[in-house]
């Protein structure tokens, strides 16, 4: 018998996961496998991007974790440079286009994976496609940004201006402000970090100010200036104006998701494919999606969301690829797990915020305290804020956000095994959690923000 084919759209996380979990399962004569990347690379950390920027990571290929030949080794048919342009459900078939040569035509298939990503927030503003103004979704844009820096004069001030203030945002003004630049955050919301509530991203706007980062809250930008040679020269918001050398976009993404919805396949409020727990698109036997063109199910919320993050897309591609290979996965869902560091300040949540909490109808309280990370009379114990969010009546954890200095954010990792097992806030207190005073104070300040919200939750039930 003829082997089937399998062909994969986009070569990054969810996508070569997929194909290299398959090919485990099934040899070139059972399955052949042909891969699409319109990219330059496969398999990299985009995450990792901001730390290459800004010199954490020293050269670009580190982020790479398997090459395009590595790839190949492994009787992989991955195809370069080449866009999926249309997709014949009907037909079985995708169309490619070889954007070295130009050239175009159909490939037939017999199992289709989707995992085409995300794509930055680019506002349609006058100005955004200047020269000088970058996303960093990808290892190209990352080059391009890098190209762009060195191509700027070596003296006099340097000013790079970051528009958005979420997990992008905040990275990339540390890329800047390392690579000796004049920040300035340019932020439409009440403060930085909306996934966090405004209560704790006043938090971040100290710490950044501390860095000196000047954050601007409540200014949605209006257009791009631009000098006589087409680069950019100012950012004007509705709150005034700001000078910039370059620009970077740190707005936010979302799901890259045209090429399926020309062809009909099902999307969700967000914007992203729907699929069953195998990854396998809703109506479609032999079409599977992920990474971040998905939405997936929120465990607390219980509603589908859209959440970009590498940790995901590699395990859509590894239950994609089980599935397809003739084994068994499934992806439950998400509790909504994050974190993110700005020099040494370091931010993390998981779960609802409070507007969540309120969109889905749930009541609750809230508790937050502040400790430190390490024992108090431990040398280098620097302070931490902790937010706990509960299910009135019940106390059923809904949610936690943290910030502090170093060996804070992790500690959210409890938070969110607690949020998947469904435990309430007294059963937390309980936890056995490690100790020794480097690490943490006899009471993790977890444990104690639970001892909070346990009384919150008993004083709003009498």
């Amino acid at each position: 018998m003829a082997a089937e084919r399998l062909v994969v759209i986009g070569g990054d996380a969810a996508g070569m996961s997929a194909a290299s979990q398959a090919r485990r399962l099934k040899g070139p004569d059972a399955l052949e496998i042909v891969a699409f990347e319109r990219g330059h690379f496969t398999s990299y950390s985009a995450c990792g991007i901001p730390y290459w920027v800004g010199g954490d990571v020293e050269a670009r290929d580190d982020l790479i974790a398997r090459t395009p030949e590595e790839h190949r080794e492994r009787d992989i048919d991955l195809r370069m440079r080449t866009e999926v342009t249309e997709l014949d459900v009907a037909g079985q078939r995708v169309k490619a286009l070889d954007r070295e040569s130009g050239k175009t035509y159909w490939t037939g298939f017999d199992k289709l994976v989707i995992a085409t990503g995300a794509r930055p927030v680019r506002p349609a503003l006058p100005g955004m496609d200047a020269a000088g103004v970058h996303g960093v979704q990808t290892l190209d844009d990352g080059q391009a940004l890098l190209d762009s820096l060195d191509a700027l004069p070596s003296e006099g001030p340097r000013r790079a201006v970051v528009v958005g203030a979420g997990y992008i945002g905040v990275e990339m003004a540390e890329a800047m402000l390392k690579r000796g630049f004049e920040v300035t955050v340019l932020n439409r919301g009440e403060q930085p970090m909306a996934t966090l509530d405004a209560d704790m991203g006043r938090l971040v706007h100290e710490a950044l100010d501390g860095l000196g980062i000047t954050t601007v809250n409540g200014a949605a930008v209006t257009k791009i200036l631009t000098g006589p040679d087409g680069r950019v020269t100012e950012v004007a918001t509705d709150a005034g104006t700001y000078p910039a050398d370059v620009v970077v976009l740190g707005i936010g993404v979302e799901p890259e998701t045209g090429l399926a919805r020309a062809a009909g396949l099902p999307v969700g409020p967000h914007g992203g494919l729907l699929t069953d727990l195998a990854m396998r698109v809703v109506g479609h036997d032999n079409i599977w999606a992920g990474g971040d063109c998905v939405e997936v199910l929120d465990l607390v919320a219980g509603r589908t969301r859209h959440v970009a993050l590498g940790t995901h897309a590699n395990k859509h591609g590894q239950v994609i690829g089980s599935n397809i290979g003739g084994g068994y996965g499934t992806f439950p869902g998400v509790v909504g797990t994050a974190v993110s560091k700005v020099c040494d300040l370091e931010i993390a949540r998981t779960g609802l915020r409070e507007k969540d909490a309120r969109a889905v109808g749930l009541r609750y309280v809230t508790a937050t305290i502040e400790s430190t990370q390490r024992a108090g009379y431990y040398p280098g114990a620097k302070p931490m804020t902790v937010k706990m969010i509960a299910e009135l009546r019940t106390g059923r954890l809904l949610g936690v956000q943290i910030v502090g200095r170093e060996g804070s954010a992790k500690r959210v990792d409890v938070a969110a095994v607690a949020l998947t097992a469904g435990m309430t806030v007294e059963q937390m207190t309980a936890l056995d959690l490690g100790y020794a005073p480097p690490f943490s104070p006899v009471w993790d300040p977890v444990l104690v923000a639970a001892r909070k919200t346990v009384a919150a939750v008993r004083g709003a039930g009498s």
